[in-house]
């Protein structure tokens, strides 16, 4: 084997490792950040909350809104002062999961809120007579019966933070995006360009296969 071709699957195994990492902790973070604010969103809000605070609800709102309006790229931009502060450094690997976590966690909240309006208020209403609690029904009630439409909307929020990771490569975030980037556009190697292209594309593939497949077993076992 060349040392062409092994340093071609060395450059695409380190950004493929490294696009993995950046995904798996952005996401991680962005479960911890949008859940409870995505459950807040629900049972503040004023209509059919379990404690209606419209002014709550409104300025959670407004702030997830802004967020998500922003380019995720800009974002990384404006950003940058507070990811040298949490890591000590706006480039690289490490540095791109500040940026990935606050770009998905207002989605994920969203992703949440929506998942728990679906449920039957049948059901709300069944626990509440029973004398559940506020905490019993959100805990025992509304995220079970969510469950599979959080498993969905999660699945769609990893497949939006593999994009955005080639995004940050843009802004020497490292990743495919990176490679893509660096040896693909500015040097003129095609073959690096189309190997990070088709590896995303599986990665996206087997997240959607698996992410529909866990979802359905849990509607088949409700």
């Amino acid at each position: 084997m060349s040392s062409e071709v092994v340093k071609y699957f060395s450059v695409i195994g380190v950004a493929t490792w490294q696009t993995f990492v950046m995904v798996l902790f952005s996401t991680v973070f962005s479960l911890i950040i949008g859940l409870p604010l995505g459950i807040l969103l629900c049972t503040s809000d004023s209509a059919t909350g379990l404690r209606p605070h419209k002014l709550l609800n409104q300025i959670l709102s407004v702030i997830i809104n802004i967020l998500r309006a922003i380019p995720f790229v800009i974002l990384v931009i404006l950003l940058f002062p507070v990811t040298r502060a949490i890591v000590h450094t706006a480039i690289g690997t490490k540095a791109s999961i500040v940026p990935l976590t606050i770009a998905a966690a207002p989605f994920v909240a969203r992703v949440i809120e929506s998942s728990l309006k679906e449920v039957d208020p049948g059901v709300v209403q069944a626990a509440r007579s029973m004398g559940s609690t506020d905490r019993q029904i959100i805990f025992k009630v509304l995220l079970p019966e969510a469950l599979p439409s959080i498993v969905n909307g999660i699945t769609l929020t990893i497949i939006n933070l593999i994009g955005y990771s080639a995004m940050a490569g843009t802004v020497g975030g490292g990743g495919l995006g990176d490679v893509a980037i660096r040896y693909g556009y500015q040097r003129y190697r095609v073959e690096y360009m189309l190997g990070s292209v088709a590896i995303i594309l599986i990665l996206v593939e087997v997240i959607q296969l698996i992410g529909t497949h866990v979802a359905n077993k849990m509607q088949k076992n409700r």
